[in-house]
C-alpha cells in the first residue's frame, strides 16, 4: 500500500480477517487466548510469531490492526497501542531512561507532559533541561554528548509554538541521543515526524483518530527495535496497553480521519482570518496563517498546521470569561480535535498547576483562549465567537 494516499490507507491498511471473511474489522473483545497443546503455549512464551497472542496486555488481533494501520500511515515500521495519550508518553520515556540519563526537553508542553518530566523522571533520577523550543542555539547548547533523549511537541499546546524537527534530530542524532516527539497537534494527517527524523512518535488517539469524544487511547510508534524491544517490554508488563473495544471504535474512526481533518482545519483558517486584528482580541496565533511569526517553518514542515488555534482575549480572566460563558455552539472542555468545537482556558484547567513564573514564559496570561474546531457549519462558529466577543 506504499503507493497509496493517506486516505486510502487510513481504511484499509492491516486489516486482519478471521476464517468468516468478515468486511468490517471484527472486535475481538477477549483478555486471553488458548493453545491446542502445552508445547504450543510454551513456543508462544518463548518467540511469538506473525499473528500470534497470549493475553490482552501484550497484544490482541483488534489491537494489533490498529498499531499496523497507524505505523503506515506514519511510514515507520511498528507502534504499540495505549491506554490513553499520557499512558504512550509515560512509556515512551519511562522505558528508554534510567537514573542518571540526561534528557532535553522544550519547555513548552502539555502540563501532565510537563509533569512527567519535572516530577516523576526528575524524582527517579533523571537530569531535565528544558529549552526554548523555538531556539536551535538553545538545542545546541542543551545537547550533550551524553544525552540520552529528546523530548518536544512539534507543535506545543496550547500555545502553538513550532520545532524545527528535522534541525534538533540531526543536533540530538549527533550526539547519539534519540528522539521522541509528541505530534498530537500536528495531527497524522499533515504528519512530518517520521521524515525528520524522530524515533519515536507519540499520538494521544483520543484526539483526532477517534475524534468524537468517545474512548480514550494513545500509540507509541516508530522503529521496529525500539517499539518491540523496550517500549513493549515497559509497557506489557506495567499494564498500560489500550483495550480491544477502543482499538476498535478508533480503527472505524480512522476511515474519516482524512476528511475530518482538512475540514476542521479549512474551519480554523476562515475563522483565523476573520478574528485577525480583532479590537478585543491582542492576538490570533495559527502556525498556518502569516500572521505566526514561524509561519514559514510550518509550511516548509507541513502541508497544514492541524486543527486548532488560540486567541488571547484583552481584559485578562474576567473579560475572558465573559466570552467564554457568552459562546452557545462552542463547548467548554479540556479535550480538543473533536467533531464539537471546543473553547479551553489553560491558565486555569490544563496548565493551572504550573507557577505563575513558568506561565509568563510561556505565553499562557488569563485572556488566552486554547479554540479546537469542530465539524459544525464555520459560518455558525464564526457568528458564536464574533457575539460572544461583543459580550468580552
Amino acid at each position: 500500500m506504499t503507493n497509496w494516499s493517506k486516505r486510502t490507507r487510513a481504511i484499509h491498511s492491516g486489516i486482519r480477517r478471521s476464517q468468516y471473511n468478515e468486511l468490517s474489522e471484527a472486535m475481538f473483545l477477549t483478555q486471553g487466548f488458548v493453545y491446542e497443546t502445552a508445547e504450543q503455549a510454551e513456543a508462544r512464551f518463548v518467540k511469538l510469531g506473525e499473528d500470534e497472542f497470549i493475553y490482552a496486555r501484550y497484544g490482541n488481533p483488534t489491537v494489533a490492526m490498529l498499531e499496523d494501520r497507524l505505523a503506515d500511515l506514519e511510514g515507520v515500521e511498528a507502534g504499540f497501542a495505549t491506554a490513553s495519550g499520557m499512558a504512550a508518553v509515560n512509556g515512551a520515556l519511562m522505558s528508554l531512561l534510567k537514573a542518571g540519563d540526561h534528557v532535553v526537553s522544550s519547555r513548552a508542553l502539555f502540563g501532565s507532559c510537563l509533569y512527567i518530566l519535572e516530577d516523576v523522571l526528575a524524582r527517579f533520577g533523571v537530569e531535565i533541561t528544558l529549552v526554548d523550543g523555538r531556539d536551535l542555539d538553545a538545542w545546541k547548547a542543551a545537547i550533550r554528548p551524553d544525552t540520552r533523549l529528546v523530548f518536544c511537541e512539534s507543535i506545543s499546546n496550547p500555545t502553538l509554538e513550532v520545532i524545527d524537527l528535522k534541525a534538533v534530530c540531526d543536533l540530538a542524532h549527533a550526539n547519539g541521543a534519540l528522539v521522541v516527539c509528541d505530534n498530537a497537534m500536528a495531527t497524522p494527517v499533515y504528519s512530518y515526524a517520521a521524515e525528520a527524523g524522530a524515533d519515536l512518535i507519540v499520538y494521544s488517539t483520543t484526539k483526532h483518530v477517534d475524534g468524537q469524544g468517545r474512548c480514550l487511547g494513545g500509540i507509541i510508534l516508530g522503529k521496529r527495535d525500539l517499539v518491540r524491544g523496550p517500549v513493549e517490554a515497559y509497557l506489557k508488563h506495567t499494564g498500560g496497553a489500550m483495550s480491544p473495544f477502543n482499538a476498535w471504535v478508533m480503527l472505524k474512526s480512522l476511515d474519516t480521519i482524512d476528511l475530518r481533518v482538512r475540514a476542521q482545519t479549512a474551519t480554523v483558517l476562515k475563522l483565523v482570518d476573520a478574528l485577525e486584528n480583532h479590537p478585543k482580541l491582542s492576538r490570533v496565533v495559527y502556525p498556518g496563517h502569516p500572521s505566526h511569526p514561524q509561519y514559514a517553518l510550518a509550511s516548509r514542515q507541513a502541508e497544514a498546521a492541524g486543527t486548532v488555534f488560540a486567541i488571547e482575549v484583552k481584559g485578562g480572566r474576567e473579560a475572558c470569561f465573559k466570552f467564554l460563558n457568552a459562546l452557545e455552539v462552542f463547548t467548554i472542555s479540556n479535550n480538543f480535535a473533536d467533531s464539537k468545537s471546543i473553547v479551553t482556558h489553560p491558565a486555569t484547567t490544563t496548565h493551572q498547576r504550573l507557577p505563575q513564573e513558568q506561565k509568563d514564559t510561556l505565553g499562557i496570561t488569563p485572556g488566552l483562549v486554547r479554540v479546537s474546531c469542530g465539524l459544525e457549519d464555520p459560518e455558525d462558529l464564526l457568528r458564536d465567537l464574533l457575539n460572544a466577543l461583543d459580550v468580552a
